[in-house]
């Protein structure tokens, strides 16, 4: 009955969506306001009912005309997106049964344009977080599904004018592609409008000294007009739709002042057309406009450019070559189910996590570790998604696919750094919302001042203090050099989770490191056994190995050559920086350092044997059963990479939970005089609280479980590529090479990155000073003011493009460290 009576109260004004007609005993209708208002068709109906229930009514209190009639296609689009078959894709769990996803955004003009979608989408329920990243136009946005779907998300973001799309999906190439060619468009309807103005404006400068005729000179006038009103309708659109959509949301963009420049220029210059009165500067808006989306479409290719990894989509083949009972299938890849069977052909890229079953070949890794040096593969040899095979075909047994994979891992990881907002740039942004309402105050002031003075020059100035103040330079400034940064580091093996990492990593003054793992390659070996209580060699091995059975740590992997029979272990114990627990054959025994297997027994401590090395106790409630050594060696170019650490400044430390005699040797060879050993997570996690308190800013490395109260106290953390899951999620950033010149790289690239941006807000500052007071005094033409303003936005992002020479220095401070290696005592 209600929408009956809608329908019918509809009659005149239409569907209250779109506009159009209702038709007769329409029966759709959307309560908004309290009323029951009248839908033509379903369609209308199904968006209008998200957008209500999404708390989004205010959408029609603020729109100045209908919304679009929306389509079966589009309606369907955004329903398909809370399909989970859909969302299995880009969507990752998070903590308290929430919801992450990364968005690609088209709109986006200005770092208030990222202001303006935080704040709006703030206020949709169920939304727990969302940030913007300016530089790559990516969102990422934290959510509970409970209480908002993803489809409404994405209508709150279309209702502020912006389209967001899962990055990678392919809806969002086409978006990011239409969007080239739009702007592609409007900057060539500028660009020929500009020529054909000014060949115009030619005529009327060198009539007024020729004394043209007055009907050559009105013909000429609108002449301009005519090809300058297709710049201001298209090519300019967006600066109008930003600035107007800042306007309802009451917050100032720096697309203000660069409308109002255009819009007040071109209807100045139609007045004095129709008139025929005052001179006109069609020429100056053309001109305006071409160079200022000029420079903003240099921008967005050098930001196209310098995007992050889109999604394992861009990075893996769709399909793979699936080996069954009936032969060869060709199976979408994320159709794949763990125990699959595949084959990768020689020159492929692997499309899973997964283990070789057939096959010898090399791979590159370069994706996931940055070195291009191919790695041997072999039955039982672990393959990852995204790299690539070298030589020859593999069979690989599935493991994982897609977001699982550790591909998705390490882009899940850049998309967190890229989401983040360091502190200089919030700053900075509150700088640009401030400075966009002084530079209005100042441009009422100048045109005041001007149309006391010369009343025929008061519009002009004015227009070239609004264009040539318009802080673009220093919104781009921290952003553009961050999103560099992060590519060099990526590309070298270093992923951070969040772009404060490089500040903090720039000012870092001590580097504490770990041993096994980080400064050893965690490849342990047995290098002797010393059998007591009657036992045999193989026997005390065969009982650690059974204790150690199932642990990640390094030094079970010394065991997992025991081709033997093991004892059964019940009650299986680890104990974090201390070993092993179980019970073998109704008594406990224990594996580990010396004192923590002795305390079962509370004897004495039998001796050490007489060789170098570390060496582990094997004991149970009676005593002591044997011992066993273990052995690791150092990373190929540590020596080096240690002594480029002290280069930069760094003091480096040696905090490891071995035996003290065992850390000593590790520290003569790589020459760190301050060092500790038989460290335990508590004493590790003590010394760096007493280093920051000295006003030390640390920076620590660590792989093992017993790292992760140190990596979580540290100011900023390391975790090595192969570290174990706990201890990579409470790092800061991964080291994924392994190599520990990456380290020494990654501290070259922030302070370079720091003093990068240090330079672009000097410079965006400082052009600022100059240019105003110019400008301000009528030295600055609007047409001079536009190029300014354009340079000085390219100048920051070119500054910041420097970084890439940095890359490649690091590059070459990278030696051949070959031979370097050595064998020594490990720990944990």
């Amino acid at each position: 009955m209600a929408a009956r009576q809608a329908a019918n109260t509809a009659s005149d004004t239409g569907c209250y969506h779109c506009g159009l007609p209702v038709p007769a005993n329409s029966d759709y209708s959307v309560v908004i306001d309290g009323a029951p208002r009248a839908m033509c068709c379903p369609g209308c109906e199904a968006v209008a009912g998200a957008i209500i229930d999404g708390g989004l009514e205010r959408f029609y209190h603020y729109r100045s005309n209908h919304s679009t009639k929306p389509t079966e296609d589009s309606i369907e689009l955004l329903a398909s997106y809370d399909l989970p078959e859909v969302q299995a894709d880009f969507v990752q769990a998070v903590a308290d049964n929430g919801l992450a996803v990364d968005l690609a955004l088209t709109g986006i003009t200005c770092a208030a344009c990222a202001w303006l979608i935080e704040h709006h989408l703030s206020r949709v329920e169920g939304v727990r977080s969302i940030v913007v990243n300016v530089s790559n136009h990516r969102s990422r946005v934290v959510w509970d599904p409970e209480r908002v779907s993803l489809s409404q998300i994405l209508a709150a973001f279309e209702e502020i004018g912006y389209e967001a799309r899962p990055a990678g999906d392919a809806a969002a190439e086409k978006s990011r592609a239409r969007e080239s060619r739009l702007f592609l468009l409007r900057l060539g309807v500028a660009g020929l409008a500009m020529m054909q103005a000014h060949s115009a404006a030619l005529g009327l400068y060198f009539g007024a000294y020729t004394s043209i005729e007055r009907e050559w000179e009105i013909m000429l006038r609108w002449a301009s007009m005519m090809v300058t009103l297709p710049v201001v309708l298209f090519s300019a659109q967006p600066f109008f739709i930003a600035a107007w959509r800042s306007l309802k949301t009451r917050h100032l963009v720096m697309d203000v002042p660069v409308a109002l420049a255009i819009g007040l220029a071109f209807a100045a210059s139609v007045w004095a057309t129709l008139t025929e009165s005052g001179d006109v500067y069609f020429d100056c808006v053309t001109m305006f406009a071409f160079f200022l989306l000029l420079g903003r479409y240099l921008e967005m290719r050098v930001r196209h450019r310098n995007q992050y990894l889109g999604g394992s989509q861009q990075l893996i083949p769709p399909v793979a070559i699936r080996l069954d009972s009936d032969g060869e299938t060709l199976t979408p890849v994320k159709s794949l189910r763990s125990g699959d069977r595949i084959r990768v052909d020689a020159g492929a890229t692997i499309p899973c996590d997964g283990e070789v079953a057939r096959g010898y070949s090399a791979v590159i890794e370069a994706i996931l570790t940055g070195e291009q040096q191919p790695v041997s593969k072999r039955p039982g040899s672990a393959v990852s998604a995204g790299t690539i095979t070298v030589d020859h075909p593999l069979e690989v047994i599935v493991h994982q696919v897609g977001a699982s994979t550790r591909l998705g891992a390490i882009l899940d990881l850049v998309e967190g750094a890229g989401a983040s907002r360091p502190q200089r740039s919030t700053v900075a942004d509150r700088v640009v919302n401030w400075f966009v309402g002084i530079v209005l105050v100042v441009s009422l002031a100048v045109f005041w001042g001007w149309w006391l003075v010369a009343p025929d020059k008061a519009l002009w100035v004015t227009l070239s203090v609004l264009v040539v103040t318009c802080p673009c330079a220093l919104a781009l400034a921290t952003p553009t050099a961050l999103t560099v940064a992060t590519g060099v580091l990526r590309r070298r093996g270093f992923l951070i989770r969040d772009s404060r990492v490089l500040e903090t990593l720039a000012r870092a003054s001590t580097a504490v490191l770990d041993k096994t793992g980080t400064l050893t390659q965690g490849n342990m070996h047995i290098s002797g056994v010393e059998p007591l209580a009657g036992l045999t060699s193989q026997q005390t091995v065969a009982l650690a190995a059974a204790l150690e059975k199932g642990s990640t740590h390094p030094i079970a992997r010394a065991f997992a050559g025991n081709d033997g029979p093991l004892p059964a272990i019940d009650d299986q114990r680890f104990t974090v920086g201390q070993g092993v627990e179980g019970v073998y054959q109704g008594r406990i025994c224990r594996f580990g350092k010396p004192v923590f297997a002795m305390a079962l027994s509370a004897k004495p401590l039998p001796p050490y044997p007489d060789s170098e090395g570390r060496w582990l106790l094997l004991a149970d409630e009676v005593g002591a059963l044997g011992w066993i050594g273990v052995e690791d060696a150092l990373r190929p170019g540590v020596i080096a990479a240690i002594s480029r650490l002290r280069e930069l400044g760094l003091t480096v430390e040696l905090l490891s939970g071995d035996h003290p005699r065992t850390v000593e040797q590790v520290a003569e060879q790589l020459a760190i005089s301050e060092w500790q050993g038989d460290a335990s997570p508590e004493d590790k996690l003590a010394h760096i609280r007493d280093l920051q308190e000295q006003g030390k800013i640390v920076l620590m490395v660590g792989d093992g479980i017993n790292d992760v109260p140190v990596l979580s106290g540290s100011d900023v953390s390391v975790a090595m590529g192969d570290a174990v899951d706990i201890t990579r999620l409470h790092a800061d950033s991964l080291l994924m090479s392994g190599n520990l010149h990456t380290l020494a790289d990654a501290v070259t690239v922030a302070r370079r990155t720091r003093a990068i941006i240090r330079q672009n807000h000097g410079w965006a500052i400082g052009y600022n000073l100059i240019a105003l007071p110019l400008a301000a005094a009528g030295m600055v033409p609007p047409w001079l003011a536009a190029i300014g303003m354009s340079v000085s936005s390219l100048v920051v992002v070119l500054n910041a493009l420097r970084l890439g020479r940095v890359e490649r220095a690091v590059r070459a401070a990278s030696v051949d460290l070959s031979g370097e290696t050595v064998v020594s005592g490990a720990g944990s």
